[in-house]
């Protein structure tokens, strides 16, 4: 197919192992007078987010560690039943995460590393060719014949062909034994963390441009992902049978309270930080602060906290029954979530094995997966958890066995009151103060969101915008924003700072109409809708579309921006555009 960018002939075919229909993705050179297209948004990688993931490092380990210690206890002191219990709660999701790890890591690494993809090779030359003709070359490029034309210009440079293919040949093989090793060592997250703090040091020292920033921010939300996961399989489970253990012993051991406090503090954290890497991730949203981050994880930690000191109370006296209740529960949750019809994965059987994983969330506490006003399911969330709370106490309280004094009863439900209701204070200070209000606007960014039938412009003066930095320039959102009331209903707020308004594309007066900025270097136009907040954005969740991306960022000397599908104002492809 044919591609014209300023006048220049460009001509990129490929006949072999097409994309598939969800990767039609377009990379296009942008003529001076183009259309505006989206830029992706990085904040710059701070010390503060080395910190962070070093602390998640440390959480991680101390979470395992203890729960392995107090296994080998349990085992010295002959209680053969729950060391068997505890190591099957650190073991068994532990596997489960690291064999989705490491398919992971096979499925993005094996179609890159083999350079006889059709796909790889026609989004490489579409790159190339995109990259060439936005600096006003020219360029004849063809993937049909690459194999003849290579035999052609390298026939006398066999030898040395040879060498670079058994070099490359070596590092791969030691690449999948070095990470067959961590993975069954039960070490994948460790590295992932390592990589993150290597990819994030590389975005810093480059300006938080190119190719590490892209890496780095699907490294941390693999991590998140699969630490969620973990959480949800290891660590919730493990605290509700410790505490169970406890109050069925009448007796502490100080490994016990370790053990569970390393639960309860990893829980809180991995909620904590998967929000903050998902807001990160969305240059839709604001960034989440770390006093924002350290307020929510109070707020996990207190009312998950209160919850399995319930459920640890109910279980010490109604097994049975404690087991009923919590399927009950999640199959109650889990139809909730498939009936408010989430958009997270990119197939229909993915939807739902995700909300039944989400069901399993739901047990211990709230989570968002649904865009819109979330108070009223919030609050509905919050108040049938109290009465299934106050229940559950109370039932304890009732039918507790003789060797419960009422003073330590008491002392036992005023825990679990004071732990919710410090929850909920926590919870309140983080929307009522620090919860990032609304949407940013994408202009200052220098992205253009094209969704829903809106259009988001930013009202910045021709001498404001000599001030701007170049095109080439990846900006950084802004930390903090001013919380403006009448933002939603497109008011103009006065302030120091850039003022923003929301209008309908229908309303607006071509008199009023900023002047679209002037870029260069493809825009990967995504044939696809934007998934709506708090989902994951498609290049994310996809892998395939995520592998394609990441070829383009290696193969083009200018970052690619992204541009997905508007569902209001369909594009079509044009004539400098090229559909790979």
């Amino acid at each position: 197919m044919a591609a014209k960018s300023d006048g220049a002939a460009l001509s990129v075919q490929t006949t072999e192992n097409p994309v598939p229909p969800p990767l039609q993705c377009m990379v296009a050179a942008e003529p001076d007078q183009g259309p505006s297209s989206c830029r992706y948004a990085s904040k710059p990688y701070s010390l503060l987010d080395c910190c962070w993931v070093l602390c998640s490092l440390l959480v991680f380990f101390s979470d395992g560690a203890t729960d392995l210690w107090l296994a080998a206890d349990y085992y010295l002191r002959r209680d053969y039943w729950w060391f068997g219990l505890t190591l099957v709660f650190v073991v068994v999701p532990s596997a489960v995460v690291q064999v989705l790890s490491f398919r992971w890591i096979v499925y993005d690494y094996t179609d890159i590393s083999g350079s006889s993809s059709g796909a790889v090779a026609a989004v490489s030359a579409a790159a190339a060719a995109a990259a060439v003709s936005s600096k006003g070359g020219e360029c004849n490029f063809s993937t049909k014949g690459s194999t003849n034309t290579n035999k052609q210009r390298g026939g006398g440079n066999t030898a040395g062909a040879g060498t670079e293919s058994g070099t490359r040949t070596c590092c791969r093989v030691c690449m999948w034994l070095f990470q067959s090793i961590l993975h069954l060592l039960q070490l994948g997250q460790v590295w992932r963390y390592v990589h993150a703090l290597y990819l994030g040091a590389q975005s810093s020292w480059h300006g938080n441009r190119g190719h590490f920033h892209w890496r780095l921010m699907c490294e941390c939300a693999d991590i998140t992902m699969l630490r969620l996961l973990e959480a949800f399989l290891k660590s919730a489970p493990q605290l509700v049978l410790q505490l169970s253990i406890m109050i069925h012993a009448n007796h502490v051991l100080p490994l016990q309270g370790l053990s569970a406090s390393a639960s309860l503090v990893s829980l809180a954290w991995i909620i904590a930080s998967y929000q903050k890497t998902l807001r990160d991730s969305r240059d839709d949203k604001l960034p989440m602060s770390y006093k924002a981050v350290i307020v929510q994880m109070l707020w996990h930690f207190f009312t998950i906290g209160a919850r399995t000191i319930a459920f640890a109370l109910f279980a010490s006296v109604f097994q049975l029954y404690f087991g009923i209740f919590v399927v009950s529960h999640w199959c109650l949750m889990t139809f909730w979530i498939i009936q408010g019809e989430t958009d997270f994965c990119m197939s229909k059987w993915e939807e739902i094995i995700y909300n039944m994983v989400v069901g399993i969330v739901y047990i211990f506490c709230w989570f968002n997966v649904k865009e819109g006003r979330a108070r009223f399911r919030m609050w509905l969330y919050h108040t049938v958890t109290l009465v299934e709370n106050v229940s559950l106490i109370a039932a304890w309280y009732l039918y507790r066995g003789p060797n419960t004094s009422d003073f330590y009863a008491l002392i036992v439900v005023c825990v679990v009151v004071c732990s919710y209701a410090l929850g909920i204070f926590f919870m309140l200070g983080y929307y009522c103060l620090l919860h990032p209000d609304g949407p940013v606007s994408a202009a200052q960014w220098g992205v253009c969101v094209e969704d829903g039938g809106l259009m988001v412009e930013s009202c910045v003066t021709p001498a404001e915008a000599s001030h701007l930095p170049p095109p080439d320039v990846v900006t950084s959102p802004p930390r903090t924003l001013t919380r403006t009331a009448g933002a939603d209903r497109g008011e103009v707020v006065p302030g120091d700072l850039a003022v923003f308004q929301v209008r309908s594309t229908t309303t607006i007066s071509p008199a009023l109409a900023p002047r679209p900025l002037r870029t260069e270097g493809p825009v990967i136009r995504i044939d696809l809708p934007r998934k709506r907040y708090p989902a994951w954005d498609a290049h994310f969740i996809d892998r395939r579309l995520r592998k394609t991306i990441l070829v383009l960022e290696n193969t083009s000397p200018v970052t690619p921006r992204i541009q997905y599908r508007s569902l209001s104002k369909p594009k079509e492809v044009m004539e400098y555009e090229t559909t790979v």
